[in-house]
């Protein structure tokens, strides 16, 4: 589990995570980038964060889903700071003797990550800067689990 500012390559890490899994039979894969506002005009996203906070409440997270899905292992990416339309803004990778485990596992992170994990993101166009508030079909997905 990693939280930083520096990009890197969604393809590099999941070839990394997948090489060491020696007993999995599935590996699940998510990437996450900024996308611009429905009405168009993001300049860039800000994610802010306590790191402390947020890399114990992630880390917690990816151990309630390694024991709820009997994973492999699980790998958790996000960054923070200041990201443009087109970025890579996070990453989940699951592994599990079963495809379902390694899916619903990507997926339960996921779900947490959007709306749980201790991020506060503001999307900054050339008409000003507004935070994102939390969306209630996120916290709907939350239900599932």
């Amino acid at each position: 589990m990693r939280v930083q500012e520096a990009a890197f390559d969604p393809g590099a890490e999941l070839n990394r995570f997948s090489a060491a899994q020696q007993n999995a039979g599935a590996v699940v894969s998510f990437s996450g980038i900024v996308r611009d506002r429905p009405e168009g005009g993001l300049l860039h996203m800000e994610i802010e964060h306590y790191p402390g906070m947020t890399q114990s409440a992630i880390a917690g997270m990816v151990e309630t889903a390694v024991a709820r899905w009997s994973l492999a292992d699980a790998l958790v990416i996000h960054r923070h700071g200041a990201l443009k339309r087109g970025e890579v803004i996070m990453m989940v990778a699951t592994a599990a003797r079963h495809r379902a485990d390694a899916f619903a596992a990507a997926e339960f992170l996921m779900d947490y990550l959007k709306s749980r994990a201790p991020f506060w993101k503001k999307e900054v166009g050339a008409d000003g800067a507004a935070w994102v508030a939390a969306r209630d079909e996120d916290e709907a997905a939350l239900g599932r689990w």
